[in-house]
């Protein structure tokens, strides 16, 4: 072998690193398994978040991951990274929950007996928030160059509701091609299915998103962390904990959504959110809210 130039030189030293660390991995070093694995561990809780849509399932999943790749290091043959090996073993283990979930037949929650006529009746969707705490472990959010959609829109709750309503194949295909940027090639290797697969299921995926992913059009939201968000943070808090029911609605888009999972009951548009709001406190009488700012998906959220 023949090397030349000092990237060839540093890209030999470090395989060779990598190398010896996996050797001790594979002699049973867990210190030596957690410096393969370690770096990736940010990026894949949050790719386990965008396919099952819940942080305590993606957590689960995730100790599943480790564990089979604990067991399966002899087995790995290093045709990929260990990054993309990690990926492939999380993403059928995705599956494998989702399909699990699947059979138990969740019962959709009803919609309380006071509330206002929905916009329309969903289907039950179990999504969590994303505490922006973990994605400071995520150290590039950026996709590689198969990527469709930029980093920030990928965390965004809205595109996790949007990805939650994909079958599980579609989901895997477009979060591997679409967000993390592999090729089809790959993506069919980590699936175990035929590249003309993965492109058909893309293809579909694409669609659907289309239809339930607001368009570029869309009114942009403030810079994160700038100081108008703040502002529109602190009246939002303010109206709802005082029960200001126009104040809230005042700060909505026209094409604004207010949902409450797992509950199917949808409310488009400021007049129909308002109409809930107002059963709402026609409901509750007096009881008080206090609304403790946070952060989450990249968005201000609140405790309750």
């Amino acid at each position: 072998m023949t090397l030349r130039g000092g990237r060839g030189r540093y890209e030999w030293e470090r395989w060779c690193a990598v190398e010896t660390v996996l050797d001790r991995a594979r002699a049973g070093d867990d210190r030596a398994f957690g410096e393969l694995t370690d770096p990736f561990l940010g990026e894949l809780r949050l790719h386990c978040y965008r396919m099952l849509g819940s942080l305590q399932d993606a957590e689960d999943v995730m100790q599943e991951t480790l564990l089979a790749a604990w067991r399966g290091l002899s087995g790995f043959e290093e045709r990929s990274s260990v990054r993309t090996w990690l990926y492939r073993i999380a993403t059928n283990r995705c599956l494998n929950a989702l399909r699990a979930s699947a059979r138990k037949q969740w019962p959709a929650p009803s919609g309380p007996s006071w509330a206002a006529e929905p916009t329309r009746w969903g289907e039950p969707l179990r999504l969590s928030p994303y505490p922006d705490a973990l994605l400071d472990e995520v150290p590039d959010l950026g996709a590689g160059p198969e990527g469709r959609y930029e980093a920030k829109e990928t965390i965004a709750l809205a595109f996790v509701a949007a990805v939650q309503r994909l079958p599980p194949r579609q989901r895997a295909v477009l979060v591997l091609r679409d967000v993390l940027g592999y090729r089809s090639a790959e993506v069919a290797d980590m699936l175990s299915v035929s590249e003309a697969s993965v492109n058909s299921a893309l293809q579909r995926a694409r669609a659907t998103m289309a239809r339930s992913w607001p368009g570029p059009g869309r009114e942009r939201a403030p810079l994160p962390r700038s100081a108008r968000e703040r502002d529109v943070a602190a009246r939002f808090a303010a109206a709802f904990a005082s029960r200001d029911v126009d104040g809230v609605v005042a700060l909505l888009t026209d094409d604004a959504w207010f949902t409450m999972p797992p509950v199917t009951l949808e409310y488009q548009g400021p007049v129909a959110i308002a109409a809930f709001l107002r059963s709402i406190a026609a409901w509750h009488g007096p009881r008080r809210y206090r609304l403790i700012p946070a952060r989450a998906n990249g968005q201000p959220a609140y405790g309750l």
